[in-house]
């Protein structure tokens, strides 16, 4: 087991679906910075400014670039993230899915709506797992899970963030977005500091309040999947989609597209 983790941390993601590792990326916070500051001088296909018209701020997010950007491939690469991701998972090996770019500029007041990432993705598997790493101190507009919400019978209907649509037509498969709030959920969030993580299962039900502080909110993250992810089909387009991609219902993902990090 990495010296980031103990039992009781696993233990913790594997029954919650959530927890916090300190400090998981912070020997990377620089070369993370430097590949944000890429990353939106020259934003990917997949970039989009996540505000309705008249809102004030800039909200920010663009993935699937760490194949373009040397400084996110060298932090997947060098971090100890893969290996604390397969701990995690209680994986042989940790794959990687994907990498994702959220910025919130001060007086950003629009919040990332609740959703769960599983939904939206063509994986099925249990071993999976999301890292959210700030590279500016949080407090505000930390990230905000719903504890044990990935073992729920039904997932939360994907919706897509602008418009509020349903993502995909067969809504009886899914449940309603529910307000944690207002339904006296267990939610939990945490103050970071540059290179803590949030470690959760795609599965979670997560959001954020927006970025009412006078800095920035800067947010890197790095999916990864374990041994038993396969590849799903769903209803209609997946997000991210990765055409081209040619899998079938119960292939492993290509190893080409999404590579093993680690093994053990």
């Amino acid at each position: 087991m990495h010296p980031l983790l103990t039992e009781s941390t696993v233990a913790a993601f594997q029954r919650d679906g959530v927890t916090v590792i300190r400090g998981l990326f912070a020997d990377h916070v620089d070369t993370i910075r430097a590949g944000i500051t890429r990353n939106m001088a020259e934003p990917g296909p997949h970039a989009a400014e996540n505000l309705m018209p008249g809102e004030d701020g800039r909200f920010f997010d663009d993935y699937v670039n760490w194949q373009r950007i040397p400084e996110f491939e060298a932090v997947i690469r060098t971090s100890p993230a893969a290996e604390v991701a397969a701990d995690l998972m209680q994986s042989q090996n940790a794959q990687i899915f994907h990498d994702h770019v959220l910025v919130k500029e001060p007086g950003t007041s629009k919040p990332t709506p609740w959703h769960q990432d599983g939904p939206y993705y063509f994986v099925g598997g249990r071993q999976n797992v999301s890292f959210w790493a700030p590279v500016d101190p949080v407090r505000e507009a930390s990230l905000r899970c719903v504890i044990g919400s990935h073992l729920w019978d039904k997932p939360v209907v994907p919706t897509r963030w602008l418009n509020e649509d349903n993502f995909y037509p067969d809504d009886e498969a899914y449940m309603p977005v529910p307000d944690p709030d207002a339904e006296s959920m267990n939610i939990a969030e945490w103050a970071l500091e540059p290179g803590d993580a949030v470690a959760f299962n795609y599965w979670i039900l997560h959001g954020a309040r927006g970025n009412e502080a006078a800095t920035r909110r800067r947010a890197f993250s790095l999916r990864f999947v374990g041994d038993d992810a396969r590849y799903v089909e769903r209803a209609g387009p997946t997000s991210p989609p990765f055409p081209g991609h040619g899998m079938r219902a119960g292939d492993r993902l290509r190893e080409d597209l999404f590579p093993v990090v680690f093994r053990r």
